[in-house]
């Protein structure tokens, strides 16, 4: 049993936020990539909005805002996508690799781009893959800066996923249960479970690795 008075270990946050670069301006590009990638595989596909519309339960005036880059969709939304156009979640997200690993220099990540709510008024997210290059993957990991989210959206699909807390206060949900996570506090949880990952206030960094399933 550890002694009342043991004090929390210091963690030394400005090295974290050494570690996350920058963060703070997707690029017009980077923005649109997601987009144009979905709709080039529905359309290698044969599949219709109409169609993709059901096999994901998205509605179809959400797909095609997608598509034309009005809303930049969620990780978990790119994932289900990912999923019912049979293609790699890597491919969508950051591109098709061809390589069998990957060593990522911090000043070659990949572009950054962001993310925003349903209707696409608020941005949620913005973050960097760190090994766009490897063919074939089943693991995403990322740099992610976070921000806040009041409407509480939740997510839910398939996998898993891992984060890690660098800099700032991360709020986290999964199902009921809420937790608030600091730089050095860590969570590995099943993302079929409805779940929140967003900043406690202002803005948050965090390294994560989503796992297709």
């Amino acid at each position: 049993m550890e002694p009342k008075d043991r004090k929390t270990p210091h963690i030394n946050v400005d090295y974290f936020e050494d570690l996350t670069g920058d963060l703070s301006g997707p690029t017009q590009e980077a923005q649109q990539e997601i987009g144009a990638r979905i709709r080039e595989m529905r359309e290698e596909r044969n599949i219709s909005l109409e169609e993709l519309a059901k096999q994901t339960g998205f509605d179809v005036d959400f797909l095609a805002r997608i598509e034309s880059n009005e809303v930049q969709p969620q990780l978990g939304t790119v994932l289900r996508l990912s999923k019912a156009l049979d293609s790699a979640f890597g491919r969508l997200l950051a591109g098709a690799g061809d390589k069998p690993f990957s060593i990522t220099r911090r000043h070659e990540r990949k572009a950054v781009s962001r993310t925003t709510s349903a209707k696409g008024q608020k941005k949620l997210y913005s973050y960097s893959s760190l090994a766009p290059e490897v063919s074939g993957r089943h693991m995403e990991p990322l740099i992610v800066r976070l921000e806040e989210n009041p409407d509480e959206e939740t997510s839910m699909h398939e996998g898993e996923e891992f984060i890690f807390v660098l800099e700032g206060t991360v709020l986290l949900k999964i199902g009921d249960e809420r937790f608030e996570l600091e730089p050095g506090d860590s969570a590995y949880y099943l993302s079929s479970q409805p779940h929140l990952v967003a900043a406690e206030e202002s803005s948050a960094t965090i390294l994560a690795v989503l796992y297709e399933g």
